[in-house]
């Protein structure tokens, strides 16, 4: 089944700039319908609010850290099956194996570009 391009996308980071950067990525890649959080209790809201096709997250937030929001997101049933990349800047073994046990999706290392994310996003939601 071919991957909705109007589909949302809910990214998450508690840097602006980062954002604004995977948001111009999103967009090179054709996917415009982009809603944006800058920390997991908000973006906790928005999911459970909205309906969202997938969430990239940066690991590195306060108050609520990606895996949290990965953990909250998985636990919770309405929300349990959706895709969801996680994005840090550490390519830490055992931070890889941890969101993995919270059920990540898939997993960048930054920098990337956006080439990187849509292979991501493919091996994720299937080709587009």
């Amino acid at each position: 089944m071919a991957v909705d391009k109007n589909m949302a996308v809910l990214i998450v980071d508690d840097y602006k700039t980062m954002l604004r950067i995977i948001r111009n990525l999103l967009r090179q890649i054709g996917f415009n319908n982009v809603d944006e959080a800058s920390d997991g209790a908000t973006a906790l809201q928005k999911l459970r609010r909205d309906t969202f096709g997938l969430v990239i997250s940066d690991w590195n937030m306060e108050p609520m850290t990606g895996l949290q929001l990965l953990k909250e997101v998985r636990a919770d049933e309405k929300l349990r099956g959706t895709p969801f990349i996680m994005v840090t800047a550490e390519s830490k073994t055992e931070n890889v194996i941890a969101a993995k046990k919270a059920g990540v999706n898939n997993y960048i290392v930054k920098p990337f570009n956006a080439a990187t994310l849509k292979t991501k996003m493919t091996a994720v939601l299937g080709e587009f």
